[in-house]
């Protein structure tokens, strides 16, 4: 699917067939206008695309001064900033970056981080894989690693990608006492996924909202991996392709390199713990306190009393739980789903069981957020359309491209297991599962990943128990070869035919 110039297409596409363009002559002026018509999304291709053009433009410069520019183009600089990177050079200085006119407003449109008071997040782009990052907290922490020591320190990773804003959003939180979901996030929908523009929040925006935090777990990723490589990047547009856009091939997820942001959770883990975290949140307690006198007076009057340890406690364990337990899900809207169809049955949870599926059609695993965006929409086509339900009938529906994509969801019955949707979770796998299995990294990501986050989160009981759809149901679902994996975990439970009790 394309992702940039989508009106400049569809102008092309609806324009050449009018009269006028079946003239030479016009049609070559047309050409010349669409040419100039650069209409760029808020896509991390078309970001990439502009950071390219400058890069050539400024061959001259090394990749952090390319970063520097364009932190200082889209005017991203504070005290709090400087503490750590020290202050932009001046326009007058020999070796800085240029930038026309034409690409500044760009830049600054999707680098710069704000919240409107219609709940439109900026500074965010779309990205390849279907996850939305904000930019400034990666681009600072790619700045923060390429400024690193030649012993691999990198100064201020942590505080300017990540734990600044979680630590602004836990403090905020306890203050407003609002309820305890609405302490990091939340996430939001795109006004058109092929060319995005405008992305909307879901609900009230905290000092973390998803795509900060995703931005800044990248850059505590990409940073760290530029500060230890041997040799620096020779462009920062490699480096974003290079994590951004790798194409996975037949072997999915277990033959890629590590460092591609459909690994983003597995690799943050290998980086991150929740005593590290605690230290960094404290380190930045004190620095902003240094920074930012009104903060720390506000801080002072109606904070202290709360116990910060408690509150940095409580927000880390949500944050753990959310960003590094749990996978990642690809919510309805992303995957441009079609509404429920009726009224919708909410779940008694927890619940206590896992129903194992394979969609058998489509028969072959997606590798990509555009084809199992696609496959989605195809099954809900089928199960609303042919089967006459009221939406896709599982909960969840694992990708091979590394992503859970939101079926029915957590709190409501699904259509999966005939007899038994009230009683769990119905997870497929897309594809055809009778004679070979998933990737294992698919695997994990239901069998590991989904099952921690389904019980620390009270939606499956501890000792919930996973079937085949095969035991319940009259069918080879989930394939012969997955069903005997499925045997092997250590939630299976074998039923009796008679009593239909596990044993």
């Amino acid at each position: 699917m394309p992702t940039v110039c989508g009106l400049k297409q569809i102008l092309e596409v609806n324009l050449l067939r009018l009269p006028v363009f079946q003239c030479f002559t016009c049609f070559y002026w047309f050409a010349h206008f669409l040419s100039c018509l650069d209409i760029k999304t808020q896509h991390m291709d078309d970001f990439i695309k502009v950071v390219e053009t400058i890069e050539l433009e400024n061959y001259l410069l090394d990749p952090l001064a390319v970063v520097k520019g364009l932190r200082k183009a889209a005017g991203v600089d504070t005290p709090f900033i400087q503490h750590y990177l020290g202050y932009l050079s001046d326009d007058t200085e020999p070796h800085h970056l240029v930038i026309k006119p034409v690409d500044t407003g760009y830049i600054t449109k999707v680098i710069k981080h704000r919240v409107t008071v219609l709940g439109v997040e900026e500074g965010v782009v779309l990205t390849a894989d279907g996850t939305t990052v904000a930019l400034s907290p990666l681009l600072l922490g790619i700045e923060a690693g390429l400024q690193s020591t030649p012993l691999g320190h990198v100064r201020g990773l942590y505080p300017l990608t990540l734990t600044k804003n979680l630590g602004l959003s836990f403090f905020h939180h306890a203050q407003s006492k609002l309820p305890a979901s609405s302490s990091l996030g939340p996430g939001g929908c795109w006004d058109n996924v092929t060319a995005p523009q405008v992305f909307t929040l879901s609900g009230v925006a905290s000092f973390a909202t998803e795509a900060l935090i995703t931005g800044g777990m990248d850059g505590v990723i990409v940073g760290k991996h530029v500060a230890e490589r041997t040799s620096r990047p020779l462009r920062l547009s490699g480096l974003l392709k290079e994590y951004y856009n790798h194409q996975l091939g037949i072997g999915g997820l277990d033959a890629a390199p590590a460092l591609i942001s459909q690994r983003r959770r597995t690799r943050f883990r290998k980086l991150a713990n929740l005593p590290l975290l605690k230290r960094q949140i404290r380190r930045l307690l004190a620095t902003y306190r240094r920074l930012d006198k009104d903060w720390k007076k506000e801080v002072k009057q109606k904070v202290e009393r709360a116990k910060i340890e408690e509150i940095v406690n409580e927000g880390l364990k949500e944050f753990v739980h959310s960003y590094m337990d749990c996978p990642a899900i690809i919510p309805r809207c992303m995957w441009e789903a079609k509404p429920y169809r009726g009224i919708p049955t909410l779940l008694s949870l927890p619940l206590s069981f896992l129903f194992i599926h394979h969609t058998y059609e489509p028969s072959q695993p997606c590798l990509t957020f555009y084809q199992c965006s696609r496959d989605m929409r195809a099954m809900q086509r089928f199960h609303q359309d042919d089967r006459g339900w009221d939406d896709i009938g599982y909960s969840f529906v694992a990708g091979s491209d590394g992503y859970l994509y939101e079926g029915r969801g957590w709190h409501w019955q699904g259509a999966h297991t005939k007899g038994y949707n009230s009683k769990g979770y119905g997870v497929s796998f897309i594809g055809d599962y009778t004679s070979s299995i998933p990737s294992q990294s698919t695997m994990d990501l239901v069998r590991h990943q989904l099952a921690k986050c389904a019980t620390d989160g009270v939606k499956l009981v501890s000792d919930f128990t996973i079937h085949g759809h095969r035991q319940l149901v009259s069918t080879s679902c989930p394939g012969d070869a997955l069903y005997n994996k499925i045997k092997g975990w250590t939630q299976f439970g074998v039923r009796d035919e008679v009593t239909g009790v596990k044993l």
